[in-house]
């Protein structure tokens, strides 16, 4: 019995109800057909992309196949000879210190320069962000010829730990100031309110949050220093890329370098092995509903001009002294090749010596180099 109600007016209708359950064989099964066929599609695309991966690691493992190789085939007591020596032990003393003072300089600069750009009402924080990245666009060698042109007595460790941080520390502040971005203010605001203080919060709330930005920028920045050539050859600072290609020019593929190779690829594993232990396997994530809001940015005050000296003079160091003496080193190459008669593909700069010489000595007047030193004003001088 059903009664329907509508506008004062009463229905009854009878209606007989009757449900009959399918039976088992009213179910299909090719329903499940499709989900292999998924499957296999969805398999397929990643079989090149995993053949081409593969092949693009294999190439990339050929340097240390080669090493291995030789390794072998100079024998134990010869690898013995030349890995344990003095050299060696001072070329290891070299990269450490260069490592250990380079990379915590570089994690403080850019720290504070990500927080400055990210988390403060600092005038012209946009344009500052930028200038901080641009760095980068600058080679490292250019760094040190530059630095060398403007203090000649510039060399060795700190020569090198300087220019390393001004060129490299951009690999830091990238990820970090990503980071700053990312993170939820509200647990800052938790510190806040069980008491900490904003120095506090800040090295116990918000710094171990930067661990993963910092732990993988550090480890490009220490990769970098372990290949690095052009900057330490200028610098005069010995390292194991430097000793490498002195021993490959000296006597070519000869098995000295090849021991100094293996040693460097060893420090490299080494670098790898120890940035996985600081960072560990512990991961960071919000938790509960909605989106985090942005960070309330802290008022500098009376400390607004202070910390804008930190990003200007760290602009005026990392760009400043390259690009004003991007002019004097055009100008060097110009002259080279009016004097020589050599075309601009021809002239280099034996950064050994600090002479542009000419590499096709043919029909040059200056077969054995003319020698460029730093003088005085905007302009280096000849001779």
């Amino acid at each position: 019995m059903i009664t329907l109600s509508h506008r004062g007016h009463a229905y009854e209708s009878k209606s007989k109800l009757s449900f009959n359950p399918p039976t088992l064989g009213a179910y299909s099964t090719p329903a499940a057909q499709p989900l292999v066929s998924l499957k296999r599609s969805r398999r397929l695309p990643f079989l090149p992309v995993f053949i081409l991966a593969g092949l693009v690691a294999l190439i990339s493992l050929l340097p240390l196949g080669f090493v291995i190789w030789v390794t072998i085939q100079t024998g134990w007591d010869t690898v013995v000879e030349l890995v344990f020596r003095a050299r060696v032990g001072e070329l290891l003393i070299n990269t450490v210190l260069l490592e250990v003072w380079t990379i915590p300089l570089s994690i403080i600069l850019a720290v504070s320069l990500a927080w400055l750009t990210e988390r403060t009402d600092l005038p012209g924080a946009r344009i500052w962000a930028w200038l901080a990245v641009a760095p980068l666009a600058v080679p490292a060698f250019v760094h040190s010829y530059a630095w060398i042109s403007l203090v000649p007595t510039l060399h060795g460790l700190p020569g090198g730990v300087l220019v390393s941080v001004l060129a490299y520390f951009p690999f830091l502040y990238l990820p970090v100031a990503a980071q700053l971005r990312r993170v939820d203010p509200a647990m800052e605001d938790v510190g806040s309110s069980l008491g900490l203080g904003p120095w506090r919060v800040f090295f116990r709330v918000l710094l171990p949050q930067l661990r993963f930005a910092i732990c993988g920028g550090s480890l490009l920045i220490g990769l970098h220093l372990l290949a690095e050539y052009g900057l330490f050859v200028m610098i005069r600072f010995d390292t194991f890329a430097t000793a490498i290609v002195d021993q490959f020019q000296s006597t070519f593929n000869g098995a000295a370098a090849n021991m100094l190779a293996g040693v460097l690829v060893l420090c490299c594993a080494a670098l790898l092995g120890l940035e996985a232990l600081v960072r560990g396997n512990e991961r960071y994530a919000r938790v509960g509903s909605g989106s985090a809001r942005p960070a309330t940015k802290q008022r500098l005050g009376w400390l607004t001009l202070p910390c804008l000296l930190i990003p200007l003079i760290t602009t005026a160091l990392a760009l400043g002294v390259p690009l004003c003496h991007a002019r004097p080193m055009a100008d060097c190459w110009r002259y080279i090749r009016m004097e020589t008669g050599c075309d601009r593909y021809s002239v280099r700069l034996d950064a050994c010596t600090g002479r542009c010489r000419c590499c096709a000595r043919n029909n040059c007047r200056y077969p054995h180099g003319v020698a460029v030193r730093a003088g005085h004003g905007p302009f280096p001088a000849y001779s």
